[in-house]
């Protein structure tokens, strides 16, 4: 397919989350067929995840553990007015650089130097002119949470793979709990509803549950699978509570928190049983997905499933603006392609 000039209005026309009729199959592209090279570049260095999966990667005893991938290179800019991440930039940077990683100063000069790209910045907001110059250049990409900092860039950024034919994929961490794998897997048989919680600290340049709340509402939808169709949300200055209506009937909840000690977890409620959900277990579940997906080119989490999570917490914050009213998922996802 010819480059052409990236038009975001007509990328958002013709997305869609599956199951809500609107007639668009993102798991429908070609399949990506992987060229040689472990050769992996980091944009944003705001971010703990990029110290982590670097620390992880580089370190001299990992074998095979991650296919031999390595992190050799990393453009550090993140956010520029996010003082929580800003402050991070210069630290982390050096630590980076202490496992051997390259130091550029473009996103351009460091698709010159790797074969695939974690896109770790912390902010949401230039989260799709950074995945659009990567995906135009043909490279494998991990977008870490958020993948935007709305819907409408979101639809647009995983549009763009598609017509670019480049896997992308996106989650949090919190998708590979243990716990919650197991349950997912069929521990307490078919699973009739669930509650999940995390940290849902808000940042005023995002919608409130893209920041972090993503986490507890990731866990939720790796249970609960795709078809929400309607979203509830009450809040107060410390609690949220968002409750999700699926097509079968099953009801989903998120309590996102912002005291207290931060912390991850929830019920699982099966056929079979109950289900207490929790430790949280870490990176290194997450980061093998990561290097299994660059290797294979098989996505991990299909982009219909990621766009309903978003779409969800975008739902979330127009039943907030309309004082607790019910949204469809489907009015939200008509309204981001207007």
């Amino acid at each position: 397919m010819m480059d052409q000039p990236y038009n975001r209005r007509n990328f958002i026309k013709t997305a869609a989350v599956a199951g809500i009729g609107l007639g668009f199959n993102l798991s429908a592209a070609p399949v990506w067929v992987k060229e040689k090279g472990n050769r992996v570049g980091i944009i944003g260095l705001d971010t703990s995840h990029s110290t982590a999966f670097t620390k992880e990667l580089n370190k001299a005893d990992a074998g095979d553990t991650y296919y031999g991938y390595k992190v050799v290179a990393a453009y550090p800019q993140g956010s520029t007015d996010i003082e929580s991440s800003t402050k991070r930039i210069p630290g982390y940077t050096e630590e980076v650089k202490k496992h051997g990683v390259k130091i550029v100063d473009s996103i351009k000069a460091l698709l010159k130097e790797v074969d695939v790209v974690l896109l770790e910045t912390n902010d949401g907001r230039p989260r799709l002119e950074q995945a659009m110059q990567v995906l135009k250049a043909g490279k494998p990409m991990f977008i870490d949470k958020p993948v935007a900092a709305s819907l409408h860039d979101t639809v647009a950024i995983y549009d763009a793979a598609k017509q670019y034919k480049v896997p992308v994929f996106s989650t949090s961490s919190l998708r590979y709990m243990p716990s919650v794998q197991e349950a997912a897997q069929g521990k307490v048989g078919k699973i009739l509803g669930a509650d999940t919680y995390s940290p849902a600290t808000i940042e005023k340049s995002h919608p409130d549950l893209f920041w972090y709340g993503i986490h507890g509402v990731e866990s939720l939808f790796t249970l609960m699978g795709t078809g929400c169709k309607s979203v509830t949300r009450t809040q107060t200055e410390n609690t949220e509570i968002v409750v999700g209506i699926w097509e079968d009937g099953r009801v989903g909840t998120f309590r996102g928190t912002r005291n207290g000690k931060h912390d991850y977890g929830g019920t699982v409620y099966g056929e079979k049983g109950n289900m207490s959900l929790g430790p949280y277990g870490g990176y290194n579940a997450l980061l093998s997905e990561i290097v299994k997906f660059f290797q294979t080119g098989n996505l991990p989490v299909k982009p219909e499933e990621t766009l309903e999570i978003y779409a969800f917490m975008e739902a979330a914050d127009e039943s907030k603006r309309q004082g607790g009213k019910s949204v469809t998922i489907q009015s939200v996802m008509q309204k981001s392609r207007s």
